[in-house]
Parts: structure tokens; sequence; C-alpha cells
């Protein structure tokens, strides 16, 4: 019987190929023309496989390397099971009761192990040989389905109880189990299709673990300096540990206390943790005198608006009178703003910020004058002046926000004394288990589609669409800065997910399915899959969850 052929577009090439060819044998034949490694494929623009699926009919295919966002998370995922993977090689499957991957440090992740092992230098030099040991090896990742039942009795039997746990609440029949030389586990998303593809990385201890460090997008190929954050690490690790201490450090955890325990006191028992250090905040910002300027930055959906009302409240309480500032209001005039290199107005850039007018104005302030601040008005890209004039009594202070607010060239002319530096960001807590991140990009992500399609009326496409741009914006203009800050808050709260749920999956199921941003919102729907929802009814009307659903006081 003759084989079946099937024809296949890539690019401007058409070739033919038999049925029941692999996409990877495919990519290599034009793995020359990519100057890294191709580890994923897009079927006909917008259908994102892995290389081991093999060819049924005629299509198009468009190949994801290490240089791409979705490829490069494929590399990490995988990273992270060649990673697991070792630790119960070198430490014993008996000694170690379980590894946790928990958050972003540096160009990595931070890992810690549980059980009868002792992670040193030592235990990191030998787990670095295993994973370099079996990438030389090029051992097939493999992957096979099994159904739910049979799962959550494969991690009950691993003593992967997280997983066990999370799988109780999935309501899909069928579950992805990814190998490597007969050890399982799960991972949401994408993997490589070998551990030969793995060849970047580097182990480094810190605190009371250590970092896998790994590629960047832009350096696909090379493990950048390990340059750990200390206050952003501190920040993390404290989050981590409420969560553990409320034991909801899990998807699974969380729908327990859904399902099972009191959700109104689990929501106030959040809001309170957070009120808690609101108030610290305020009274650090009291304890200093000489602070007449509260400066707060961070990226999107952080929460910043709602944050600086809570501020202002607390610092009332405190016995001071705030006012708020938008740096947005000193906006140059738009024939001004610097254009980027698409030649579209740059509106992130510190250059579209009249600097010298912010400065000169502050400093009035200082001295006790009368100042007529700017505003801006959007609608015609002019800069006016306010009809009132602000003047500083002596309990007054400014709370300022913009994402500059922590780069020293917007207040160089401002004594440092003058200045309190508050870095805010939604800093994802929850994990969806121990070795599957929750990426705090994705919580924001999430926040500003539900944000957007409530006040601007953006489809969720759309902001989808603008992520990345968003992204390389806050990349340039407000990581750089977060370690100047005299203080970080952390704004997510342990429960958002759950209440987002009923917002924002109407929106991703509108995302039309021929569209480039397809393949993100269907992503983010099947991790939903893991959340029981909850109700909105139990969020407090000054949650900062409010900022983003709507019917709080604060409303903007």
């Amino acid at each position: 019987m003759d084989e079946k052929m099937y024809t296949v577009t890539i690019g401007e090439e058409t070739r033919q190929y038999a049925e029941g060819t692999t996409y990877r044998e495919i990519a290599e034949e034009f793995q020359h023309l990519y100057p890294h490694p191709i580890v994923l494929v897009y079927v006909n623009k917008y259908q994102l496989q892995e290389l081991g699926k093999k060819l049924k009919k005629d299509c198009e295919l468009g190949f994801i390397t290490t240089a791409h966002h979705i490829g490069l998370e494929t590399y990490k995922r995988s990273m992270c099971l060649l990673l697991v993977k070792a630790v119960h090689n070198v430490g014993g499957y008996d000694n170690v009761e379980r590894v946790r991957i928990h958050f972003s440090v540096s160009k990595g992740y931070y890992c810690t192990v549980e059980g009868n092992v002792t992670v040193d230098e030592a235990f990191l030099e030998k787990v670095d040989a295993r994973m370099r040991e079996l990438s030389a090896e090029q051992v097939p990742i493999q992957k096979r389905s099994v159904h739910t039942n049979e799962a959550i009795d494969l991690f009950r039997r691993h003593k992967m109880y997280d997983k066990e746990h999370l799988f109780e609440y999935r309501r899909v029949s069928r579950v992805n189990i990814y190998s490597i030389k007969n050890f399982e586990d799960y991972f949401y998303g994408y993997m490589v299709p070998d551990t030969g593809y793995l060849k970047y990385f580097a182990l480094h201890l810190y605190e009371d673990g250590f970092v896998i460090q790994m590629p960047t997008m832009n350096q696909p190929d090379e493990v950048p300096p390990f340059e750990p954050h200390r206050k952003l690490f501190q920040v993390l690790r404290e989050s981590v540990a409420w969560g553990d201490q409320q034991g909801i450090d899990t998807v699974g955890m969380l729908n327990d206390a859904v399902t099972k325990g009191n959700m109104q006191e689990m929501v106030l028992v959040q809001e309170a943790h957070q009120e808690r250090k609101i108030a610290e905040i305020a009274k650090m910002v009291a304890e200093r005198p000489d602070v007449k300027f509260v400066l707060i930055a961070g990226p999107s959906s952080s929460g910043k608006t709602t944050f600086s009302h809570r501020l202002s409240i607390q610092l009332r309480v405190n016995g001071l009178v705030p006012h708020p500032i938008a740096v947005d209001n000193f906006f140059v005039d738009r024939e001004k703003t610097p254009r980027d290199a698409n030649g579209e107005y740059d509106f992130e850039c510190l250059e579209a910020i009249d600097v010298d007018l912010f400065n000169e104005n502050m400093q009035a302030l200082l001295r006790g004058e009368e100042v007529y601040l700017p505003v801006f008005d959007f609608k015609s890209g002019k800069q006016n002046r306010s009809t009132k004039p602000k003047k500083l009594g002596e309990n007054d202070i400014l709370v300022i926000e913009g994402i500059h607010c922590l780069n020293p060239k917007l207040t160089e002319m401002l004594d440092d004394a003058n200045k309190f530096k508050i870095y805010i960001s939604a800093l994802t807590q929850l994990n969806v288990d121990e070795h599957n991140r929750i990426p705090s990009t994705d919580g924001r992500l999430i926040r500003r589609i539900v944000r957007d399609a409530r006040t601007r009326g953006n489809s969720a496409q759309k902001t989808i669409a603008m992520w990345r741009s968003v992204r390389r914006g806050e990349e340039k203009n407000i990581f750089p800065y977060q370690e100047e800050a005299d203080v970080m808050f952390n704004s997510s709260l342990l429960y958002e997910l759950a209440v987002l749920k009923q917002y924002v999956e109407p929106r991703l199921f509108g995302v039309e399915k021929d569209s480039a941003e397809y393949a993100e919102a269907k992503r983010l729907l099947k991790f939903f899959d893991y959340f029981v929802g909850i109700e909105s009814d139990f969020v407090p009307a000054k949650s900062l969850l409010r900022e983003f659903i709507g019917g709080g006081c604060f409303q903007v």
C-alpha cells in the first residue's frame, strides 16, 4: 500500500512528508536556518504543538525557538523536570520528601528541598553533575496520558501530595504525565523532546536553598551572572511563609479552603494581613519627620492607585495630611514626546516627563511656596496649570505615584532625606503545586484583562496583544530601580485568582481562534481549570482587588 503523503508549507517553501512524520523530524531539516534550538511548532499559525506530535494532514508550520518567550518557558519548564529528577537521584527517593520551586530570583528559580538531606555546595555539585550527565545522554522526555483517577493514585505513591490534591479538583478526565527514565511528574505546559536540549544552567547556593539560573530570551545560549535582589527576595520569602502559615501554598490547598472552610474568614484574614502591612509602612513614614514625598512605583496592575488611597488613610491615622500627585500630569506636550523604534510615541520613557518642572515644583513646595501644579489633558496632549494652588503645611505630605518614582533621575534635585520610596507589585505566592510556579506576570496580566474590560471596554485579545510591550517597558523603566525602595509591598492576595476566575474566563473565551493571541488565551483558560471559583461578595470594598473587579470605595 502506498504511503500517504501530506503537503507542508514552511515560510515560502513547500515540501511533501509521509503521514506519521514527527514535527521534530521536519524541524531538524530547517534547524540550520535558526541560530537557536527549535523547541515547539505552530500548526496553521495558531495551534501550538510539541515536536513529538505526528503529521496527520496538510498544514502550515512555524517554528518556535528558545529566543521566543513561549520557547524559553518550555525550556525552563523542562529544566525543572530535569532538576527534580536529579535531586531525587542524588538525595535518594527515601530521603527527599519534597522539592519546592518557589519564585523567580535573578534569572532563575529559588528552590528548597525538604527531607533528610543537607543542601550545601557538595550536594549541589552532585546535582549539577547528574543534570549534565542526563543532558549528555539525550534521554527522551516521555509523555503519556492517563485517567485523572490513575494520576491521583500515581502521585500518592510518589509522595507528591500537592499534585494528588490538585487533581482531586480537576474536571477533565485525563492528565498528561511526563517522565525521564521512569521518573514521572506533572507539568503545566509543553516540554522539549529530550534532555539534550537542556544544556545551559547553573546552580547557586542561596539562603536556605538554591537558585537554578537559566538563560534569557535575548541570550538563550548563555547563563547570565547570578545577581539576586536582596529586598525583593525577602518580600517573596515572607509571602511564601505567610502562605505556609495559612496552609494555602498551592491551588489544591486553596480549593480546600474554598470548599471546606469559611470563605469569608479566609478573605478577611488576607485583607487584615495587607492592612497591617500598609499600617506598618505609614508608621515608618511618620517616624521620619523630614519625609515630604512618598514615592510609589510598580509594574502594571499592581494596585498602585488603591494602595496609595489606603496608605493615605493610614498616614492620616499617624497625624499626617497626605496629598496625591500623579507624575503623569507632568507629561511633556504631545509633540515633544519621544518616539520609539517603530515611530510610535514612547509615553513610558523618562524623557516623556518634564523632569525639570517636576523638580522645580517639588522644591518650591518644600520652601513653603504656593505652586500651581500642571494638569495634563490627555485628549489634547497639552499640559495645563491647575486652577488651585497647592501649599504644604507642617504635617502635609505628598503621595506621588508613577512608573519612574524609584528612578533617581526623576527626583535628582530633591534631598534623599525628604523621600520615602515604595515599590509595589503583585508577587504571587501561590503555586499550582510544588513544581509548577504561577508567575507573577500571569497574575498581573489576569488582573489587567479584567480591569481593561471594565474600565476601557478592551477585549482580552487586545490586552494580551499589548502585554509584551508593557512588559518591555517594565523591564526598562521599573525593575532596574526596585532595589532603590525603602520598602516593598506585595499586593497579591492568596484568594484573588479564585475570584478573578469568574471575570476573566468569559473574556478569554472571546479570543478568536485564528488570532495570534489565542494560544495565550487557551493557556490561561486551562490554568483556571485548576481553581474552584468564589463569588466576589466576600471581597471588602476597600480591597486592592476591587481596583480590578469594581465595586470598591476607591473606585477608578
